[in-house]
C-alpha cells in the first residue's frame, strides 16, 4: 500500500478542532441504556457513538451481545442525536446487517485481524461502500499482519481507512490488560504517516484509572483520535465494567488533555520535542521492565547454583558477555566505555540478587 494523502480525507472532512472521539459502551445492553448514553455523549466532544452488538468472549458462558436487535437502538440514537454510529463486524453476516441499519463506522477486532481469510471476506462485503473502516491491531505484536489487513481493504476499493491501537496480549504480568508496545504504532506512523491512527485506551488499560495517561501519551505521539468505552453506569455494565467511564468523566478527560498546537516554528519545535521525549519515556519504561525481568532470571540462576553448590561468579561466561555486548554496542553506535559501564552495573546487580538467594 503506497503512502497516500487520500487516506486522511474522511478524517479531514470532519473539520474538527480536536482529536476524533469515538465513545460508547462496550456492549449495547438495552434500548434505554443506548439512548441514555447517546444523549449524554451529545454534550461532549464525541463525533461517533460506538457499541458492541456481537461480543465474542474469550470463554463461552459470558454475555455475548444482544445481536442485531441492538442495531435498531443505535439507529434510533443516531436519529435523535445526530451522532454517527460505529460497531464491530467479524463476518459478512455482520456487515450485511450493519449496512442495512446505516452504521457509519465499521471496526475489525483484534481477533479478526489475525485471519487474512476473514479480513478478505469482510473487505469484499464492503466493496463499493463509502463506509469508514478501522482495523484494530492483531492480538500479538505483528506490524506486518496489521498492515496486511489494511492493505486488503484498500485493494478492495475501500479508501476511508484507519487503524486502532488497542494493545497486545502478553504472558508477562504488566500494569496493563494489554501491553501497549508503543514502538509498533510508532513504526506504523513512520511508514504510513497519512494513515489515521486511533487509540483504544480502554482495552490497553483494562481499568479506568489509566485511561487519561494513555490518552495523553497518544496525543503526544500525534495520534488522530480516541475510542473510549463509556457507560452511563460503568460498575453495572454487562461486560468489561472495570475499563469503562461515565460520559461526564469523558468530558473531563477531553477537557484536561493537552493538545499541542502546530502553528508557528517555536510551537512546532515544542511539539516535536515533546513527541521525542514521550518516545524516550516509553523506551525508558521498557528498559526498566526488561532489567526487572533479567533480575528475576538471575534469581532463578541463584537458586539453581545453590542447589548444585556452584559459585556465583563464572568468569568465562562473564567475559563472553562483555565481548559480545561490546560488539553489539558498536553496531548500535554506543561508546565502548558506556557499554562496559552499563553491563558491569547490570552484572553487579545480578550478583547482588544471587547473593541474597544463596546467602539469605
Amino acid at each position: 500500500m503506497e503512502n497516500k494523502k487520500e487516506l486522511r480525507n474522511w478524517l479531514n472532512a470532519f473539520n474538527l478542532s480536536h482529536p476524533l472521539v469515538i465513545a460508547g459502551p462496550c456492549s449495547a445492553e438495552t434500548e434505554e441504556q443506548v439512548l441514555n448514553i447517546a444523549h449524554q455523549l451529545k454534550t461532549t466532544d464525541t463525533t461517533a457513538m460506538r457499541a458492541g452488538i456481537w461480543k465474542p468472549r474469550t470463554r463461552p458462558g459470558n454475555f455475548e451481545g444482544v445481536g442485531a436487535l441492538g442495531l435498531k437502538w443505535l439507529q434510533r440514537a443516531k436519529k435523535e442525536t445526530g451522532l454517527m454510529i460505529a460497531t464491530e463486524v467479524a463476518n459478512t453476516h455482520h456487515v450485511d446487517l450493519a449496512l442495512a441499519h446505516d452504521v457509519d463506522i465499521f471496526w475489525v477486532g483484534a481477533r479478526t485481524t489475525v485471519s487474512p481469510f476473514i479480513v478478505q471476506e469482510i473487505a469484499d462485503a464492503l466493496n463499493g461502500t463509502d463506509k469508514i473502516v478501522l482495523v484494530k491491531n492483531p492480538v500479538n505484536p505483528d506490524l506486518a499482519l496489521w498492515l496486511g489487513a489494511v492493505e486488503r481493504f484498500y485493494e478492495a476499493g475501500i479508501k476511508n481507512l484507519g487503524v486502532i491501537h488497542r494493545g497486545f496480549s502478553t504472558y508477562e504480568k504488566t500494569r496493563y490488560r494489554n501491553n501497549p508496545e508503543w514502538q509498533i504504532p510508532i513504526d506504523l506512523q513512520n511508514r504510513f504517516p497519512d494513515l489515521p491512527l486511533i487509540l483504544d485506551p480502554s482495552h490497553i488499560a483494562g481499568r479506568r484509572d489509566l485511561i487519561f495517561e494513555l490518552c495523553q501519551t497518544a496525543l503526544d505521539l500525534n495520534y488522530d483520535g480516541l475510542m473510549i468505552e463509556t457507560h452511563c453506569n460503568p460498575d453495572k455494565a454487562w461486560s468489561d465494567a472495570a475499563q469503562q467511564i461515565t460520559p461526564e468523566t469523558l468530558r473531563i478527560i477531553t477537557e484536561e488533555l493537552r493538545i499541542r498546537s502546530t502553528d508557528g516554528a517555536s510551537v512546532n519545535f515544542k511539539k516535536e520535542l515533546q513527541m521525542l521525549r514521550t518516545k524516550i519515556d516509553i523506551l525508558d519504561q521498557r528498559l526498566i521492565d526488561t532489567l526487572g525481568e533479567r533480575m528475576k532470571i538471575a534469581d532463578a540462576i541463584g537458586f539453581l547454583k545453590k542447589e548444585n553448590n556452584v559459585a556465583i561468579l563464572q568468569r568465562k561466561r562473564w567475559n563472553e558477555i562483555l565481548q559480545r555486548m561490546t560488539k553489539e554496542g558498536e553496531k548500535n553506535q554506543l561508546n565502548e566505555e558506556f557499554t562496559l559501564a552499563l553491563f558491569k552495573a547490570i552484572h553487579q546487580e545480578s550478583i547482588n540478587h544471587q547473593k541474597k538467594v544463596i546467602n539469605p
